[in-house]
């Protein structure tokens, strides 16, 4: 039994920092998202004014 007990831990110690990794590596992957948009709206004005005009077509006849 004890050997059991000591595999279980170190599984779960792992899958806690897997677990803190992956939401590390998500919120890297969205601010660069949110980077890369953000550049590509200064980039091309007119295509980010015509994406900003769907969007804003979509949420008006989206029903709540």
């Amino acid at each position: 039994m004890p050997d059991r007990e000591s595999r279980e831990d170190p599984s779960q110690h792992e899958s806690r920092e897997t677990d803190a990794e992956r939401r590390r590596r998500r919120a890297q992957f969205l601010r660069e998202l949110t980077e890369a948009r953000e550049l590509r709206d200064r980039v091309q004005p007119r295509r980010a004014k015509a994406a900003r005009l769907r969007h804003a077509m979509r949420m008006r006849t989206f029903r709540w």
